[in-house]
Order: C-alpha cells, then structure tokens, then sequence
C-alpha cells in the first residue's frame, strides 16, 4: 500500500487527524534523512509539508524532495496566509498549496486531485455516508469532521448498520450478526445501543438510524428509494 510523507514530526493534530480520517497511509518525519530511512521501496506517493511560523524548513525540505534526496512523487504545501508572499520564485518547489488552517474538505478534494493515481492507493477501508465517515483500521468515526466518542459495541453496530444503507434489520438479525450467535442478551441491546448512538450522533443526524415499526432498524436511505 502506498504511503505519504508528512513534514514536520510530529504531525499537527488537525492534519493528522484529517488524514486518518480520510483513511490516507502516512508517516511523518522529522527532517529529510529520517524520509530517507522510512521511505518505502517503491518510494513515496506524496508529501504533505507544513510550513509553520518559520516555512524555510519547510521550502529546505521541499527542495530537498525535487533535488532527489528522496523519491516523491506529488508535493502539497500547506501554508498560512500570512507567508503567501513566500511562494514567489518557489513555486518549482511544490505542485500544489492549501492554506492552513484549512477545511477538512478542500484538504481532502485537494489530496485526491494530487495523489490517486490509477491502480495505486493510499486508502484504508473507509466507510463514508453523507456527514458520517468511519475508518476500519484506525476504528475512529467523525460526524461533519468531529470527532464520536464509541464503544467497542457501539462502533461494530453502527459500521454493520452503515455498510448496508436503507436494508431493514430485525433485533434479532442484529444481535446474531454484531453480538455473534453465542451472545445471551435480549432485543433490549439493540434498542439501548442504539439509543446511545443516536445521542452520540446529535439531534441534527440521529434520524441517520432510522425505527422501522414492529421490524427492527435502517440506517440512511435505501438507493431504490
């Protein structure tokens, strides 16, 4: 699986967090040797550099990249806008820029347009449903790019539920499926699981799961619909 390089060590918890989320590979690095050493065999897909208050070791770590020192394929420069005037006569250094602070989604439309490339990826197994977005590997869910705070049980029964929009699912098809057949507990677990997922998820999106009467429960909405 391909990966990123990130610039500096440690990644800011904004950019590291948009990338788990976003289900990208990545590591940072703290300057261009400790690149060196992590770099994967077939090199690295991308670089995301920061450049903080001081961007000089940001653009040293950039040219660093074009002259070589590492095999990169994409740069993107993330940079506040107070050191735009820095980009000039250095736009060689990177193909493209976003400035930080920046919206989660323009990040993530930005990545996309630099870093898929046919046949390679860079993706962990995410499943995403309108403002839902929930990372396989890293076990983490967000709602509009916040954070959920889940249980073990909480997150398996809202990544079964999310896996198959607008499918109807009885309690006890539930309890089989997230619980597993030796599990003893009664339709009462779904319903105070799902309770709580509903409270977790705000009152803006609780209707994500939705009551199907004298059946069980749906999440979303069905693609026949």
């Amino acid at each position: 699986m391909d990966a990123l390089i990130v610039f500096p060590e440690p990644a800011p918890p904004e950019l590291a967090q948009a990338l788990d989320m976003g289900g990208w590979v990545w590591k940072s690095a703290v300057d261009i040797d400790s690149a060196r050493r992590e770099e994967p065999a077939e090199g690295w897909m991308g670089a995301v550099i920061v450049a903080g208050d001081d961007p000089d070791d940001a653009f040293r770590f950039c040219r660093a990249i074009r002259s070589g020192d590492i095999n990169v394929e994409s740069v993107l420069l993330l940079i506040n806008g107070g050191h735009l005037a820095s980009l000039d006569f250095r736009e060689n250094l990177f193909d493209d820029f976003c400035l930080h602070p920046f919206h989660p989604v323009e990040f993530e439309a930005r990545l996309k347009h630099l870093f898929r490339r046919a046949g390679r990826a860079a993706r962990a197994e995410v499943i995403e449903y309108g403002p839902l977005a929930m990372n396989l590997e890293t076990y983490q869910a967000v709602i509009e790019a916040k954070p959920l705070d889940l249980t073990y049980m909480e997150y398996e029964l809202l990544k079964f539920l999310a896996s198959h929009p607008g499918r109807v699912f009885t309690r006890e098809t539930l309890l089989s499926r997230v619980w597993g057949y030796d599990y003893y507990g009664g339709a009462r677990t779904v319903d105070v699981h799902v309770r709580r997922l509903r409270a977790k998820l705000g009152e803006e999106h609780a209707n994500l799961i939705q009551t199907v009467r004298s059946v069980g429960y749906s999440f979303g909405t069905s693609r026949w619909v």
